[in-house]
């Protein structure tokens, strides 16, 4: 592969080298920051803007499918007009975006907002990681750099919830949007004369626009659909209608993949490989059941419990640890065990804490109530997550080692989507049920929020059935093959995927 202009390059060489990745880790831990740290204003975003449950999911879920969506198409636009040029038109997006999100006055403004700000974020997290991969020499420079932006990103991910607390009880919910506006502005200014510009010329310019529009459309439509069986019930046409609608999209996007794109996003050969396909199973159940977590857990702090903002963030702080902690301990179980029987205990673990945030009482104590389930979800997800990523890579090709953990990435991100949307569906209607028969306001909340959990516990029983039946007879994974980092670790050696197809490596992996 070849890069365009090759004088430019790398940036390192010629000075500069700090200010520049303190740039790109800076747009890329604000894009990663904000798939969390809306979790802790959502109670005060329901009072301002007047959101349902169900309809609050969309403030977390628009943003998430847009950025999955859109992610792949991002990489490629990246690699084909310009890698500064992509990430400053990113940046410009981000950050007009939360300029909106933070001026919103209604609910579809803001759901509107959040929907570019996931866009703004796909097209600007793969041109980040390029740049870091173009502008440090190859070997230990560079394996730095991927280093923190790795940890960078990470931390982004662990921060949201504290970060949240501060700004939205200091300033109110829209802070937490107009924090990212003087950011993002700096770094278009600094960056349009630090960033080296740099594409690949080798490519064929295809940019497979119409599968990332089908498939992102798609997810949106069907979270709709499972969205409208609160109030139309599952046999309406309101609701059958929408969900046919999202087949026929999802539909389209495999024929568009299969048959008529030029340069395909998702070439489907690769789902012939049994552990890929299990893989990205687990991680879109593992998602779907911890994802709620995160937003029950704000919400039962906040309404039934009385915490504020910044108590809450602080009460996530010990869960956050836990998963940087065990998502470290997980690849040294790996290398002793293999992935598949890490993964299961971890699918269980999920489980167990889970099941036990199942029982939560109207005026429960969080270090009764709320830690034990928490911290125990939160072993297990860091746990899960990191082998199931080495999982999904052991035994790829390394010309397709990219790919797979961009389809890894998307697979997390559908599945925590579909699944915050099911589950804050029929929390929403068991509190509309629970009060219609007497129930006070907070038993009414509490009893929707239970059952959230328990649906959430099947969901990753069912992603530990998975594991222990798809993930076995795998060689151990080899030094040629390198997960994505974990949150909060840097990477240890520059992936093959971050040279071929730089959006495919970019890591998502915190779900506060």
């Amino acid at each position: 592969m070849s890069y365009a202009p090759a004088a430019k390059r790398p940036a390192a060489a010629r000075g500069g080298s700090t200010l520049l990745l303190i740039l790109i880790c800076a747009a890329q831990f604000m894009v990663i920051l904000d798939v969390s740290i809306v979790n802790i204003a959502l109670p005060s975003i329901r009072s301002g803007l007047h959101f349902s449950t169900s309809g609050l999911q969309w403030i977390v879920n628009v943003y998430t499918i847009t950025f999955g969506g859109f992610l792949l198409l991002g990489g490629r636009a990246a690699d084909l007009l310009g890698r500064r040029r992509t990430f400053l038109a990113g940046m410009a997006l981000f950050a007009l975006a939360s300029l909106v999100c933070a001026l919103s006055s209604s609910q579809g403004m803001l759901i509107g907002a959040r929907a570019l700000q996931g866009l703004g974020g796909a097209v600007l997290s793969p041109a980040s990681l390029a740049i870091v991969t173009t502008s440090f020499a190859e070997g230990r420079e560079r394996n730095r750099a991927l280093g923190i932006w790795g940890a960078l990103g990470g931390l982004g991910g662990a921060s949201g919830a504290l970060l949240g607390g501060l700004l939205t009880q200091g300033l109110g919910w829209p802070a937490i949007f107009l924090i990212n506006v003087p950011v993002g502005v700096a770094v278009i200014l600094v960056g349009r004369n630090l960033i080296p510009e740099s594409r690949r010329e080798d490519a064929t310019r295809h940019f497979d626009v119409a599968g990332a529009i089908l498939v992102t459309a798609g997810l949106m439509v069907a979270v709709y659909g499972v969205v409208q069986s609160e109030s139309l019930g599952w046999l309406s046409a309101g609701v059958l209608g929408p969900l046919a609608l999202a087949a026929a999209l999802i539909g389209g996007f495999v024929l568009v993949e299969a048959k008529l794109a030029a340069a395909p996003l998702l070439p489907l050969g690769v789902l012939r490989m049994r552990r890929l396909r299990g893989a990205n199973l687990v991680v879109a159940l593992l998602y779907g059941g911890m994802f709620g977590m995160w937003f029950f857990l704000t919400l039962y702090l906040q309404e039934v419990l009385g915490f504020s903002a910044l108590q809450a963030g602080f009460a996530f702080i010990p869960l956050t640890l836990s998963i940087a902690l065990f998502s470290t301990i997980a690849p040294r179980l790996v290398g002793a065990l293999g992935a598949r029987p890490v993964i299961t205990l971890g699918m269980l673990g999920c489980t167990a804490g889970l099941a036990l945030l199942s029982m939560l009482p109207s005026h429960g104590s969080y270090f009764v109530w709320v830690l034990p389930g928490g911290l125990i979800s939160a072993v297990g997800f860091g746990l899960a997550l990191v082998p199931s990523t080495i999982a999904a890579v052991q035994g790829v090709p390394a010309h397709q080692a990219g790919l797979a953990s961009g389809l890894l990435n998307t697979a997390r991100l559908a599945g925590g989507a579909v699944g915050l949307a099911v589950l804050s569906t029929i929390a929403d209607s068991h509190t509309a049920h629970a009060i219609a028969h007497g129930a006070s306001q907070h038993a009414a909340l509490t009893s929707g929020y239970r059952l959230a959990f328990v649906i959430s516990a099947a969901i990753c029983l069912a992603g530990a059935l998975v594991a222990a039946r798809t993930l076995g007879g795998a060689p151990r994974p080899s030094a040629a093959v390198v997960p994505a980092p974990a949150p909060g670790r840097p990477s240890t050696a520059a992936p093959e995927s971050a040279r071929a197809t730089p959006a495919a490596a970019v890591e998502t992996a915190a779900v506060e």
